[in-house]
C-alpha cells in the first residue's frame, strides 16, 4: 500500500516580529483538524542552540516541554493547545540541532570528503526533518520563527523553497503573515510595509499562496483589493485577522475567512465542513459575564516578559472558564516578599508557585507557601513550588537549617536533593528529567480523589527531588506524599491534610492542561477558591 502523501503548509513572517505566526499557524491546524483531517504541527527556530532549554525564560518565555522529553518553544504549548494532541520532539527543531548533525555527518565521513556548505548540506538536513516529521499525516504545517530576511533563518527559507522540488508543488502552500499599521495622523491604514514584505519573500524565490494581515483594530475589507493589486495573491487568499479579545477566538475567525476551504481548494483535499462547535462552545464560556469573582496570586521571579508562564496563566484560566468564574490572576514578586513581607498576599484567595531555577526569591516562595499553610488559603505549588512547600513544612518540625542542596548544600537538613542519576552530569543542556514519567497515586488522598484514577503520567523538567531520608520523619508529622514513582523511589506529589486545599506536585501539570479539558489539579484550586 502506498504511503499516504502528506501536504505541508508553510507560515513565515515579514515586517516585524510578534505578529503571531504561532497562533496562526495552530488555528490553521485547528480549523483543518475540525474537517477531520490528521494534523501536525512543527516550529523550525533559526537560533543556534541545540534546544531552547538553556534559553533565558526572561528573554524568551516559558520553556515547554514534550511528552518525550524535549525542551522546545513556548509555541509548542499553543500548538498542543489549540490540537488537542500531544507533539512528539520532532516538531521542535533549532539551528544548532541542525548544525550539530551536519557537523557530526561531516566528522563520520558521510559527505565523502565534499566540501560542506549551507546549500545544499544544511539546506538537506533541514528538509529532511521536515519530511520526517511530517510522515503519516494528512496535514504538516511548519513555523519558521523569526522574520523573513534575518540572517540566521535563511538557510530555513531556503529549504522550504527546495521543499517544493522534493515533493512537488502541489504539496506545498507557502502562508506569510505581515502588519499593516494604523496612521492616526492620516486616518489610514497603510499597506506598503506588507508590500514590501511580500516582495521580500519573493526575492528568496517563494511566492506566498496565503496572506495573512495582522493589525490592532478591524481594517476595511476593501483592503483586500489594494493587497491583491500589488502582491499578485488572488482575493480569496487574502485573511484579515485582527486583534482578538482571546487567542481562542483566532480559530473562529479563521474558519470565517473561509482559510480552509481556500487551503482545500488549492491542496486538493477533500470537500468537508470544519465542525467549530467545540470551539464556539470555548468562546462562549471565555465571554460569558460571570458575577463570581476570584483573586489568584501567582509567586513568581520571572516577571520581565508575559509570556514566560504562559502555559500556568492558560491552565488557571480554563479551569475557571468550566467552573463559570471570573479569574483575576495577580503576579507577586517573590524577592518583594522577602522585603516586605507575607501581608503582600493578604488580599489573594488562592496561591499559585510555579517552577523555577536558582537562589534569587527562594525565600519569598518558601513563605508564601508557609502563609498558604498557616492561614488555610488554597496552594498549588508546582515543581519548585513542591520543593518550597516542603522545606516549608519540614522547618517547622526540624531542628537547625532546612533548605534545598541546590541552594545551600551545607544546609543541615537538605530535605531536597539532587537526583542520583544527576549526581555526575555536567552538562546543562538537555539533561534534567524530561518528559513523561508515571505517578501512582495513594488511594483516598486528594490527588487521587482530583484525577479519579491510581495512574497517571505527567510531563517533568527537574533536577532535584523530595529526599527520601527525610520522608518517614515528615510523614509521621503530618505529611504526605500522595504520589509516587511506581516504585516509590521518588515522591511527585504532596499535600497538607485538614486544608482547604493544599497539594503540590514535582511535575508540570500545566503543561498538559487543554483550553476544553483543564488539569485536575488546577480545577480542583479554582474549586477550592471558589468555594
Amino acid at each position: 500500500m502506498a504511503e499516504k502523501q502528506t501536504k505541508y503548509i508553510f507560515v513565515t513572517g515579514g515586517v516585524l516580529s510578534g505578529l503571531g505566526k504561532g497562533i496562526t499557524a495552530a488555528s490553521i491546524g485547528a480549523v483543518l483538524k475540525a474537517r477531520g483531517l490528521s494534523v501536525n504541527i512543527q516550529k523550525c527556530d533559526p537560533y543556534l542552540n541545540v534546544d531552547a532549554g538553556t534559553l533565558n525564560p526572561s528573554e524568551h518565555g516559558e520553556t515547554f516541554v514534550t511528552f518525550d522529553g524535549r525542551e522546545t518553544d513556548l509555541d509548542l504549548g499553543h500548538y498542543e493547545r489549540f490540537l488537542g494532541t500531544e507533539l512528539k520532539k520532532t516538531s521542535a527543531l533549532m539551528n544548532g540541532q541542525v548544525m550539530q548533525g551536519v557537523i557530526d555527518a561531516e566528522r563520520r565521513g558521510d559527505f565523502l570528503g565534499k566540501t560542506v556548505q549551507m546549500v545544499p548540506h544544511v539546506t538537506d538536513a533541514i528538509q529532511d526533518y521536515i519530511e520526517q516529521a511530517g510522515k503519516g499525516y494528512d496535514i504538516h504545517l511548519v513555523e519558521i520563527g523569526g522574520t523573513v530576511g534575518d540572517y540566521e533563518g535563511l538557510a530555513f527559507i531556503e529549504a522550504i523553497r527546495e521543499f517544493a522540488d522534493r515533493v512537488g508543488h502541489e504539496n506545498c502552500l507557502y502562508a506569510h503573515l505581515v502588519y499593516v499599521p494604523y496612521l492616526g495622523a492620516s486616518s489610514e491604514f497603510k499597506t506598503k510595509p506588507s508590500q514590501n514584505a511580500v516582495r521580500q519573500l519573493r526575492s528568496v524565490g517563494i511566492t506566498p499562496d496565503l496572506l495573512v494581515v495582522r493589525s490592532e483594530s478591524p481594517p476595511p475589507t476593501s483592503i483586500k483589493d489594494k493587497l491583491s493589486l500589488f502582491s499578485g495573491i488572488e482575493k480569496d487568499g487574502i485573511v484579515l485577522l485582527p486583534n482578538a479579545d482571546s487567542v481562542y477566538e483566532i480559530p473562529l475567525k479563521v474558519a470565517a475567512e473561509k482559510v480552509d476551504t481556500y487551503v482545500a481548494r488549492k491542496l486538493k483535499l477533500p470537500e468537508k465542513q470544519a465542525d467549530m462547535s467545540q470551539w464556539q462552545s470555548l468562546v462562549d464560556k471565555i465571554n460569558a459575564k460571570n458575577t463570581q469573582q476570584v483573586d489568584v496570586g501567582v509567586v513568581a521571579k520571572y516577571l520581565d516578559n508575559d509570556d514566560t508562564y504562559i502555559s500556568v496563566v492558560e491552565a488557571l484560566k480554563s479551569a475557571a472558564w468550566h467552573q463559570s468564574v471570573e479569574l483575576n490572576i495577580h503576579w507577586v514578586d517573590a524577592e518583594k516578599i522577602e522585603e516586605e513581607g507575607v501581608d503582600l498576599l493578604k488580599q489573594y484567595d488562592g496561591i499559585v508557585v510555579p517552577g523555577g531555577f536558582g537562589s534569587r526569591g527562594i525565600e519569598g516562595k518558601i513563605a508564601a507557601a508557609e502563609y498558604a499553610m498557616d492561614k488555610d488559603i488554597p496552594y498549588l505549588g508546582l515543581c519548585l513550588g513542591m520543593q518550597v512547600a516542603t522545606i516549608a513544612y519540614a522547618r517547622r518540625i526540624l531542628d537547625g537549617s532546612v533548605n534545598t542542596e541546590e541552594i545551600d548544600p551545607n544546609c543541615d537538613h537538605p530535605v531536597i536533593s539532587l537526583m542520583a542519576d544527576q549526581q555526575q552530569v555536567k552538562k546543562k543542556g538537555g539533561t534534567m528529567r524530561l518528559g513523561n514519567y508515571p505517578c501512582q497515586l495513594k488511594k483516598g488522598s486528594l490527588a487521587q480523589k482530583l484525577y479519579d484514577k491510581e495512574l497517571v503520567n505527567e510531563r517533568h523538567r527537574h533536577r532535584f527531588e523530595f529526599n527520601n531520608a527525610y520522608r518517614k520523619q515528615l510523614t509521621e508529622a503530618g505529611f504526605v506524599p500522595s504520589g509516587t514513582a511506581p516504585d516509590d523511589s521518588l515522591v511527585e506529589i504532596i499535600e497538607i491534610p485538614d486544608h482547604p486545599y493544599f497539594i503540590a506536585s514535582q511535575f508540570h501539570p500545566e503543561f498538559t492542561s487543554q483550553p476544553n479539558s483543564p488539569h485536575p489539579l488546577f480545577s480542583g484550586l479554582i474549586t477550592a477558591v471558589k468555594n
